[in-house]
């Protein structure tokens, strides 16, 4: 099984994703965009980090992909469906659009290895620490490798990171954007 990838445009024309050679952000759901309280899968349960919106909209400002990428166990383990995993994206669109901000495209992993599900307990190439989803972002998008990077909570998502010879941070938590500033700064010089 691949990776899944979600439209983040909702009906509006999608940007050619081969025209512009741009940098890329990468980034982990849970624990960098929202507090991480286990199995995030519905709005009603989704609390933004502090920063994480203003954080997504200095990315777009600066010119740079964003690309959501992010392992969804609980799809594997039974405790909701892919359709949960689409329509929490979607809202995360919605209410990024609300502020003037937009994630380009979100890539997510239904699969573990101990999956209760069959059809999700699979060793796949897109669950991190593997590097699957950033490679389909990197086929589909025209990515400037060179000044692209990735946030992340977990050592896992860093190993993700080196497997395509981009630079990972780990995020600490606290306010996204202050922790992103700086390193849009030096990715652009």
């Amino acid at each position: 099984m691949g990776q899944n990838a979600t439209n983040a445009h909702e009906g509006e024309p999608l940007e050619n994703p081969q025209s512009e050679l741009k940098p890329a952000v990468f980034l982990d759901r849970d624990g960098v965009l929202n507090i991480d309280h286990g199995y995030v899968h519905s709005p009603e349960e989704f609390e933004w980090v502090p920063g994480a919106r203003e954080a997504i909209k200095r990315m777009n400002a600066h010119g740079y992909h964003v690309f959501v990428v992010t392992n969804q166990a609980g799809v594997a383990h039974g405790y909701y469906e892919e359709e949960a995993v689409q329509k929490l994206h979607a809202w995360m669109t919605r209410e990024l659009k609300a502020v003037g901000a937009r994630v380009d495209e979100y890539f997510y992993c239904p699969h573990h290895p101990e999956a209760v599900l069959d059809m999700f307990r699979v060793e796949c190439s897109c669950r991190k620490p593997r590097a699957g989803m950033l490679h389909q972002a990197l086929e589909r998008w025209s990515v400037d490798l060179e000044r692209s990077f990735l946030i992340g909570d977990k050592t896992s998502d860093l190993q993700a990171a080196d497997e395509v010879s981009v630079p990972g941070y780990l995020f600490d938590g606290d306010h996204l954007d202050h922790f992103c500033a700086p390193l849009l700064k030096v990715a652009t010089s």
